[in-house]
């Protein structure tokens, strides 16, 4: 159990940093372009089928994209039945 667990905690924190590394331009090429590319390549799989299903939310010219908070709180739940 401890090391299914650790991978629930350790995608969540993927997650994470794929979410705050969108929020900032990146140069092609550049070290951060290429942590993003990783971590959307483990993040997407599973974030893309969750962004299919829920459009995202129109705030005026913006989009807000659920999927992310769908998934850590899936990942929570998951956690909680497995992990306690």
């Amino acid at each position: 159990m401890f090391v299914v667990c650790s991978v629930l905690n350790l995608y969540a924190l993927i997650v994470l940093a794929a979410i705050v590394m969108s929020w900032f331009p990146l140069q092609p090429g550049g070290a951060a372009a290429s942590v993003y590319g990783v971590l959307f390549r483990l993040t997407e799989p599973v974030l893309g089928p969750i962004r299919r299903t829920i459009p995202a939310v129109r705030l005026g010219g913006l989009a807000l994209d659920l999927s992310p908070i769908i998934l850590l709180v899936a990942l929570r739940v998951i956690g909680a039945f497995i992990c306690n």
